[in-house]
């Protein structure tokens, strides 16, 4: 039997499992293990069994997950979702579409704390949308503007995804961060750009709200003081070379809890919650990462990786066709599995392809977030569209996916810009 087929099988073995409600991570751990013990014998796979996840919990380069994770639970814990959308409707909130705009530059800066599209879905789902209904919003416009800006969360520094990427591909984190810059700034801008027209042609759908003065606006300015310092310190420390990520992310989540602290929003009860979601969110990223790095063995074993190159490579076709094959895949995997386990679950197969078509792994980190982060808002699944189902009962599913299929076009416009000009995202660099 070829090796392409043996891989074939053992991914659909995984997919089954998944389908019938096994964890991703477990799921993902069975079929490597068994395929490794198949090839290779019980022994040597029970090895990888127990080897793998202890080398995966001693890499210090993984420690910022939980460290960044603590951060967003403090920050949202202290306050800082609301200020962060109070500041950004301060000063564009006036404009038609204004307090839509607003949201989208919330989502980016809250993002850039937390690290999470569900996270920042939901936190703004709870924040924004009850403001934008009763300003005469249209449900649908305001439903979608959320899920959407929620996907910025991925792709905004420093993010949970990209450190994930960096240390399985062994590219420099640091890198990875600094080539989302540019794609980030393209995103909200587009965003901002597709309110814009939509409301221009649509008005009722988001009206003009009250116009804030410029002493008001220094008084919000001056009252966000923390978002400012917070997000300084992380990105501007980073960036500076002041910290390394790791220390970053203990400086963030440091500050983040003296802020919960200081403005007495951290009670026994609330501490104690942060820590469990905190523990509960890198368990189930620790669980993904294990699954994935087991399956991986196995998948390499075969030597399908190898023969995927070599079968796609005799292809008389351009690089560029197989690079939009890969992207129509992830658009489908994206609306069913969330970022973390579609990209692990590809990762083994997918990035030497890449790399062996001649394109820079770093370009393909961003391409990879992006593509399937708008898998996250595209029928049938569209995990961010249910979580802002969660958030507002009354508005349907249809309603909701109604709203976001503008910011999808959007979005299907970056991801083509970036994939054509790959440029954009290793100018920094």
């Amino acid at each position: 039997m070829d090796p392409i087929t043996i891989a074939l099988i053992g991914i659909g073995c995984m997919f089954m499992m998944i389908v019938a409600k096994v964890p991703i991570g477990i799921a993902m751990a069975m079929t490597g293990f068994l395929g490794y013990a198949f090839y290779d014998g019980v022994k040597p796979a029970l090895s990888i069994l127990v080897s793998e996840p202890v080398g995966i919990i001693q890499n210090f380069e993984f420690a910022v997950i939980p460290l960044f994770l603590l951060m967003g639970s403090f920050a949202t814990t202290g306050g800082l979702s609301a200020e962060i959308y109070r500041l950004a409707y301060a000063f564009i909130g006036h404009r038609r579409g204004g307090l839509a705009m607003a949201t989208m530059g919330g989502c980016a800066l809250f993002g850039a704390v937390c690290g999470s599209s569900p996270a920042t879905a939901a936190t703004f789902g709870r924040v924004a949308l009850p403001q934008m209904l009763q300003r005469g919003y249209a449900p649908s416009f305001a439903a979608g503007c959320i899920a959407a800006g929620g996907t910025l969360g991925a792709l905004v520094p420093p993010s949970i995804i990209m450190i994930i990427y960096a240390v399985l591909a062994r590219v420099p984190i640091l890198d990875v961060f600094m080539a989302a810059v540019i794609p980030a700034i393209l995103a909200v801008l587009l965003h901002g750009l597709t309110i814009a027209l939509y409301t221009r042609y649509n008005p009722d759908a988001g009206p003009a709200g009250e116009r804030t003065s410029w002493r008001e606006r220094l008084i919000v300015l001056r009252d966000s003081w923390a978002v400012i310092v917070l997000l300084s310190a992380v990105i501007g420390g980073i960036y500076g070379g002041v910290f390394t990520v790791n220390e970053a992310a203990a400086v963030g989540a440091m500050f983040a809890f003296l802020l919960a602290l200081f403005r007495r929003r951290l009670t026994w009860t609330t501490f104690l919650g942060a820590l469990g979601e905190t523990a509960a969110n890198t368990a189930v990223i620790y669980l993904i990462i294990f699954g994935a790095s087991i399956f991986s063995y196995f998948f390499t074993i075969t030597g399908a990786p190898a023969a995927i190159v070599t079968a796609i490579g005799a292809l008389d076709v351009p690089p560029l066709v197989i690079i939009f094959a890969l992207l129509l895949m992830y658009l489908a995997l994206g609306a069913v599995f969330e970022t973390v386990s579609a990209m692990l679950i590809t990762l083994p197969f997918v990035l030497p392809l890449v790399t062996a078509l001649g394109y820079d792994p770093i370009w393909w980190a961003i391409v990879n977030i992006v593509v399937i982060e708008l898998g996250m808002i595209t029928p049938p699944i569209g995990l961010n569209v249910f979580v802002i189902k969660g958030v507002a009962d009354n508005l349907s599913l249809g309603t909701i996916f109604r709203g976001v299929s503008v910011f999808v076009a959007s979005d299907i416009v970056r991801l083509i810009i970036l994939t054509l000009f790959p440029i954009l995202s290793l100018a920094l660099l």
